[in-house]
């Protein structure tokens, strides 16, 4: 299961929309390694005024690894907290998260790192298994 979700939340989405700042905090209690790492990125990037920052670090375990995957891997999670943070969020192999500005699309260092060639370049024999 990705998230633990409380009953009066679970209420909610079957009687209708699901208030965002609800849903926020479910990712953020659920996905507590997720939560850090991305905001912590998120806290980098409006700090430094680079093109965008990343996380190169691989998770402590697997728990933490699966985390990154659920959040990201999620249209829903993923958008929200796009919109939440107004960021652009992106993904290569099990851990590399990275944060750009909203606007990002069609940036180079955004186009570069969402491509393939970026996904092949980001490659090595220790993210094999990842």
């Amino acid at each position: 299961m990705s998230l633990d979700v409380s009953p009066s939340l679970l209420e909610q989405a079957q009687q209708g929309p699901v208030d965002d700042d609800a849903f926020v905090d479910c990712i953020r209690t659920s996905l507590p390694y997720a939560w850090q790492t991305i905001t912590g990125l998120i806290e980098r990037l409006h700090g430094n005024g680079k093109e965008f920052v990343d996380n190169q670090v691989p998770p402590p375990d697997e728990a933490a690894r699966g985390e990154l995957l659920r959040v990201l891997a999620s249209d829903a999670m993923r958008g929200t907290l796009e919109r939440r943070f107004g960021v652009r969020l992106a993904f290569q192999n099990c851990h590399r998260v990275a944060v750009f500005p909203a606007d990002a699309e069609d940036r180079p260092a955004y186009r570069e790192f969402i491509s393939a060639r970026g996904q092949l370049l980001n490659q090595s024999p220790a993210l094999r298994n990842c």
